[in-house]
């Protein structure tokens, strides 16, 4: 038994930055063959059994519907909410399928939500989102390949997985939460905004990543101080008067932000936020603040295991597991 769960958010890609900027919009067909290629993959690969959960627009079982597959193609069910939950339950049904390598199709929000769900899962996470810092730009045929190669055990953990880092939020009133990416405080917004963050906004950011090739709130801090995915640490950015420049706050849209420090932060140390405000995690405007109301937010490595797609496929290549060299 070798099997693979392949976790698409229908919702990625398609929310309203694609109006407010320029982000590009990911249709379902784009994503029906986004799956498919990663069934191939698997497939190839030797995979024994593949897991899809159904869901309104019926992206991975009109996907798989037709493909000739040695692998068997199990279509679960779970409650239907149309938001972050439904990615959760998929997670939570395939772990009780006994599945723990997952190809994910989402963005940093889609990846916050099976993470907070099984933050020790194997996963693939390949971007159909709009900020998306977490997860990778990478050829599905291949992911799906080396995802069902690690499903069968003919890969090394230790020298082709990294577990990611991930921001724990306890607030005053006992509300706990999780992000993978950022922690922003932003005043005189309101919970469930879906547009662009209004850098006037922006007060406070947490990173676990502040990478200046990226998109979002990572390249404010990575303009300042590179924090990579490797780093066991994460970065304070305060927002105010000091070092002012133009960042790319989503896809093709740039504003100017002002930094008055950046500091980096050792796992577990807590870092308090206060109110009045709300505070996006990867994006998401989930918790508002008031002025008696405060956050506190640790940075720890203890999130999703990561593979590797590119060094997996050398290291399949030196192994000869792919194809033997001729004599």
């Amino acid at each position: 038994m070798a099997s693979l769960a392949i976790c698409v958010n229908p919702m990625s890609g398609r929310d309203v930055r694609r109006l407010a900027a320029r982000a590009t919009n990911m249709t379902h067909e784009a994503k029906r063959d986004i799956v498919a290629r990663i069934a191939a993959g698997a497939d190839a690969a030797g995979v024994t059994d593949v897991y899809i959960t159904r869901e309104p627009f019926r992206i991975a079982t009109l996907a798989l519907e037709h493909m000739s597959l040695g692998a068997r193609v199990h279509v679960l069910d779970h409650p239907i909410a149309n938001d972050a939950r439904d990615s959760e339950r998929a997670i939570a049904a395939f772990r009780a399928a006994g599945c723990r390598t997952v190809v994910s199709l989402g963005g940093d929000g889609t990846n916050r939500a099976i993470a907070r769900t099984a933050p020790d899962i194997d996963l693939v996470p390949i971007s159909t989102g709009t900020n998306n810092v977490f997860p990778r730009l990478v050829e599905p045929t291949i992911a799906g390949l080396v995802a069902g190669y690690w499903a069968r055990g003919l890969l090394p953990r230790d020298a082709l997985v990294q577990r990611s880092k991930m921001l724990h939020v306890q607030t005053s009133d006992g509300t706990s939460d999780v992000g993978l990416i950022d922690a922003v405080l932003l005043r005189d917004d309101h919970v469930g905004n879906l547009l662009p963050f209004d850098a006037r906004r922006i007060a406070r950011l947490i990173l676990t990543r502040a990478e200046p090739d990226s998109i979002g709130m990572s390249p404010i801090g990575g303009y300042l101080d590179v924090v990579e995915a490797q780093d066991d640490c994460g970065l304070l950015v305060e927002m105010g008067a000091g070092s002012t420049f133009e960042a790319p706050l989503s896809p093709g849209l740039f504003r100017e932000v002002s930094v008055s420090s950046v500091r980096r932060v050792p796992f577990g140390m807590p870092i308090l936020v206060h109110g009045p405000g709300v505070l996006a995690l990867d994006g998401d405007r989930d918790h508002k603040l008031d002025a008696t109301r405060t956050a506190t937010v640790r940075v720890e490595r203890d999130g999703p295991f990561v593979i590797d797609v590119a060094a997996a496929m050398r290291h399949l290549v030196r192994d000869g597991i792919i194809a033997r060299p001729p004599r």
